[in-house]
């Protein structure tokens, strides 16, 4: 009697010389909010696993030297009055953004701390690794209008690995920015500037240059639903008043808008930029964000607090509005599908999940360039028993 084994091997043959006969239809996801309207979903409370820096070269160290420290106006005192003009001109150092970074920093705060995580380097076997940036982009995506997006992800050694890959869409945009929006960009740094200290108990120092390399990295472990996280995301700051002393709790989100003359402006606010704040700051943990609203001479006029548990209330009874459950079930459906789909350990091979607004998220293969992302040192150092991070990190192979 055949074995099903037999059979099954049968079969597989059977469709492999067959293949226009009986074509596999290629895996998709639709992004509907309508379909993603259950209970929201568990998510663990983000714990911080550790921090890193970024210098104003974009040099990476293991530690918070980059940590800046929460220095709000006085109460009392007369209205902000910030300037976010100012130095935009002759002390203004934006990031090089042609350098496409992927997951490198990181990876290599990864491979340094692997053997300390909680339940051993095993743990990581089952995780997803990825920026908070690109976690964001999934959560919004149900209520998303106007922006596709690209996700590489790739399994190496169990976990899964997804970074962004920018959009042809996205780069022409970017190459053609603007002035204004690249001067709005800045505005958003300099707020950064007029708030925050070096040290805990300091002064802002808002005349020193605006340098968009320095950056301090929150590294963070969490669970969407069935599915282990380990990501990072970038801090603005820390309260040192905060009530709660422990990270991420006492972090701070600093943002600028402009200012809401009607209610029309409000309504608009509140279903799209509270919604990309919320779940920047809802996936980090991260309490609140102190919103600056500018005039069209780019001075703040008035700072609001909005507390991250609470955004959802200014769109609850909005037809139009958003919904959290949407968004976090969505993220946790795109999670799994990508897990189901990218089964081979292969740290070269790739699957490109892309996705434009009225479409389903699909699905296409690559092997090495242009879209594998995982660094030749860092698939190095993990394939060893004892990590051992390059001290400067050699190209990509």
């Amino acid at each position: 009697m055949e074995s099903r084994e037999t059979k099954r091997e049968a079969d597989k043959i059977q469709v492999a010389e067959l293949p226009n006969k009986c074509p596999r239809r290629a895996p998709s996801l639709r992004t509907d909010p309508a379909l993603y309207s259950g209970p929201f979903p568990s998510y663990r409370r983000p714990s911080e696993l550790g921090c890193f820096s970024l210098d104003a070269q974009r040099q990476y160290h293991g530690d918070a030297r980059a940590l800046r420290y929460y220095s709000p106006p006085p109460i009392n005192g007369p209205g902000p009055n910030f300037d976010l003009r100012d130095g935009y001109v002759d002390r203004y150092q934006p990031r090089d953004e042609e350098i496409r970074e992927g997951l490198d920093h990181l990876l290599r705060w990864l491979l340094e701390h692997r053997g300390q995580l909680e339940g051993g380097p095993g743990w990581l076997a089952g995780a997803t690794v990825t920026w908070r940036g690109h976690l964001t982009k999934l959560l919004t995506t149900p209520y998303e209008r106007q922006e596709g997006w690209q996700l590489a992800a790739s399994r190496f050694q169990g976990t899964l690995y997804l970074s962004e890959v920018e959009t042809p869409a996205a780069r022409a945009q970017r190459l053609a920015r603007p002035p204004l929006l690249r001067e709005l960009m800045y505005m958003g740094y300099k707020f950064e500037h007029y708030m925050c200290a070096d040290k805990p108990g300091g002064s802002p120092d808002p005349t020193r240059e605006v340098n968009t390399n320095e950056g301090f990295c929150s590294v963070l472990r969490s669970r969407l639903g069935s599915h282990p996280l380990l990501f990072s995301g970038e801090v603005d700051c820390t309260d040192p008043h905060a009530p709660s002393k422990q990270p991420p709790a006492c972090y701070v989100e600093l943002k600028t808008t402009k200012e809401m003359h009607s209610a029309g402006h409000w309504r608009t606010f509140y279903r799209h930029k509270l919604l990309k704040w919320w779940a920047q700051s809802f996936l980090l943990g991260v309490p609140n964000v102190i919103a600056g609203f500018r005039n069209p001479e780019g001075l703040i006029s008035s700072l609001k607090t909005f507390p991250t548990m609470e955004m959802f209330e200014n769109v609850r009874n909005d037809r139009d509005g958003w919904n959290p459950s949407v968004c976090m079930n969505f993220c946790a459906a795109f999670l799994s599908f990508a897990q189901n789909t990218v089964v081979q350990d292969d740290p070269r091979l790739v699957h490109l999940f892309s996705w434009d607004p009225g479409s389903p998220v699909t699905v296409s293969v690559h092997r090495d360039a242009p879209y594998a992302f995982l660094p030749t040192w860092y698939v190095e150092a993990m394939s060893q028993d004892l990590p051992s991070p390059p001290k400067t990190p050699s190209p990509r192979a």
